[in-house]
């Protein structure tokens, strides 16, 4: 019964990316969501902006990922308020990560499965990412990362062959363009569409947006 109601939870099967640039950092993510077999979503922004300097991106369960964001979003908000400050990017990864670890060892029925990158900019213009992985250990991304997405083999096969340090915010999206379309035409999970949003001290901007559509032409 716990095997068959897991198997048909809707997930992000999820490719992810989070690439660090020498002027910023890039986020980009697929668009389509799964239960078991099925694609049960085909236009889901995975990469998403929660306050105005933090982008958070998650994959796994879809309504551990969504109840994560609301709440964080919302402990963050009223954490700034209290504090006059703005919460710093290192600070909030951190809060995601405490979060995760004490959600996954929580007996229950159905486990808490969220992989999260987190991506922003400090007061001071600097920008940073972080990678959290599901059971709450969280590592400062130095130069790509694409968490435990199901299209990760694929993306860091790519990005491993064609990562360059000091990539600007152009050549990094134009990568992270390439790796989710190495991983959508392999990866079942995957696809659909993309999101591809940059970090740079200017601020937080949506890149890219856009649509996979099936096409049928006569041989």
């Amino acid at each position: 019964m716990n095997q068959e109601l897991e198997k048909n939870i809707l997930k992000t099967g999820t490719s992810l990316v989070g690439i660090v640039c020498k002027d910023g950092v890039i986020m980009a993510g697929d668009k389509r969501t799964t239960a078991g077999n099925m694609v049960m979503n085909k236009n889901k922004q995975k990469v998403v902006q929660i306050s105005d300097n933090l982008i958070i991106s998650g994959t796994g369960t879809a309504s551990d990922i969504e109840m994560l964001k609301k709440i964080v979003q919302a402990e963050l908000r009223l954490k700034e308020l209290k504090s006059k400050k703005q919460t710093t990017i290192k600070e909030a990864a951190n809060f995601i990560a405490n979060m995760s670890y004490r959600n996954i060892r929580q007996p229950t029925m159905i486990p808490f499965i969220a992989g999260i990158m987190l991506g922003g900019l400090n007061e001071d213009g600097t920008t940073e990412l972080y990678s959290i992985e599901p059971a709450g250990s969280v590592m400062k991304v130095e130069n790509f990362d694409a968490n435990f997405s199901s299209g990760m083999p694929f993306i860091l096969g790519l990005l491993e062959r064609q990562y360059k340090k000091d990539l600007t915010i152009q050549q990094g999206i134009e990568l992270a363009i390439e790796a989710l379309k190495s991983s959508t035409q392999i990866d079942t999970a995957s696809g659909n569409g993309i999101d591809v949003f940059s970090i740079t001290k200017e601020g937080i901007k949506h890149e890219v947006n856009q649509e996979i559509s099936p096409e049928y032409k006569n041989k």
